[in-house]
C-alpha cells in the first residue's frame, strides 16, 4: 500500500531503519508527508513521470484516464481545484480543455517540479502551496474539486479534507477523489502476493521510521465504510464508486499494483460526490 516504493528519506539522520504498522502522533505523521514529498519529488517523477505524462490526467496505476472516464464532467469554463496535485499534470490537461484551474499541494518541491512540465506543454498552471485540511480559499469558489491519490492517504484526519472540499465547492459542485482500494490494505506491498496478511479493519497507518524513531513517511488506511462516512459527514452526496479493472496488456507494476493481482483484486477506488444544491454557502 505504500506509495513510497523503494525510496527513503534523504540525509544520514533520515536513513530508513524500520517499516511497521503502528499508531504515530497525528501531527508527526502529517509533517512527515510534507518532508517526504519535498525530499523525493525528483526521484518520484523520474520513476513515474513517463507514465503520468507532463499534461495528462491519469486517475490511477491501472491507467484510467479522465479523457475516457469523464468523472469530472464538462470542465470548459468551470473553476476547478486540484488538491494533492503533485506536479499538476492533471490540472495542465484540464486547462487545455478550457477549465480555470488552481493546483495545490503541501509539497513546494512537487509543485516546483511542474514548472518544467509547463515549459514542455506551453502552459503556466497557477499553483499554491497549501494543506488540504485548511485551504486558504474562500467558500463556494469552485465548481469541481478533485484529487488523484493526493492528500487523503497522507493525512491522519481525512474528514478535514472532505470538509474543506465541501466548503470551497459551489452548490451542485462535484468532489472526486481516488485512493488505494481499501481491500488492498490486507495484502502485502507486493503486486504478486495474493494472500491476505493483515486485517482489513486494522486502521494503524503504514509508517517508515528512522533509527532515531523519527517518522519519515506515513500512509493511512480507511475502509470503504470510513470513506463513505467521511463524505456524508461533510454534507456531501455520494453518487458512485468506480473500481477500475486492470486492463489487458498493461504490464506496469507500481508498488502493490500489477497485472497478477490486478486480474483478481481491485487496486483503486474512485469516489464521486457532489454538494447538494440546497447547502448553505
Amino acid at each position: 500500500m505504500s506509495m513510497s516504493t523503494s525510496m527513503s528519506g534523504s540525509g544520514s539522520d533520515d536513513e530508513l531503519a524500520e517499516v511497521a504498522f503502528r499508531d504515530v502522533p497525528p501531527d508527526e505523521g502529517a509533517r512527515a508527508g510534507r518532508r517526504w514529498w519535498d525530499a523525493n519529488a525528483q526521484d518520484y517523477l523520474a520513476e513515474h513521470g513517463d507514465f503520468l505524462g507532463p499534461a495528462d490526467f491519469v486517475w490511477c496505476p491501472e491507467g484510467l484516464r479522465e479523457a475516457d472516464a469523464a468523472l469530472l464532467g464538462d470542465v470548459a469554463g468551470r473553476d476547478v481545484l486540484e488538491i494533492g496535485a503533485g506536479a499538476a499534470q492533471c490540472s495542465r490537461w484540464l486547462a487545455a480543455r478550457g477549465a480555470r484551474v488552481l493546483s495545490t499541494d503541501v509539497s513546494h518541491a512537487m509543485l516546483a517540479a511542474g514548472r518544467g512540465y509547463d515549459e514542455a506543454a506551453g502552459t503556466q498552471v497557477p499553483v499554491l502551496v497549501a494543506d488540504a485540511r485548511a485551504l486558504p480559499l474562500p467558500p463556494a469558489s469552485f465548481d469541481v474539486v478533485f484529487t488523484a491519490f493526493g492528500a487523503l492517504p497522507f493525512v491522519p484526519d481525512a474528514a478535514a479534507v472532505h470538509a474543506e472540499a465541501a466548503r470551497v465547492l459551489r452548490p451542485g459542485g462535484r468532489w472526486v477523489f481516488a485512493v488505494t482500494h481499501p481491500v488492498r490494505w490486507a495484502f502485502p506491498d507486493d503486486p504478486v502476493g495474493l494472500t491476505a496478511v493483515r486485517s482489513y479493519f486494522d486502521r494503524r497507518p503504514y509508517v517508515e521510521l528512522a533509527a532515531s524513531g523519527r517518522v519519515l513517511y506515513a500512509e493511512y488506511h480507511r475502509t470503504v465504510g470510513d470513506h463513505v462516512a467521511d463524505v456524508v459527514g461533510a454534507g456531501l452526496v455520494l453518487d458512485r464508486i468506480v473500481e477500475p479493472p486492470w486492463p489487458a496488456g498493461h504490464d506496469r507494476t507500481w508498488g502493490g499494483w500489477g497485472p497478477v493481482r490486478g486480474a483478481l483484486l481491485p487496486g483503486t477506488a474512485i469516489f464521486v460526490a457532489h454538494r447538494p444544491q440546497d447547502t448553505a454557502g
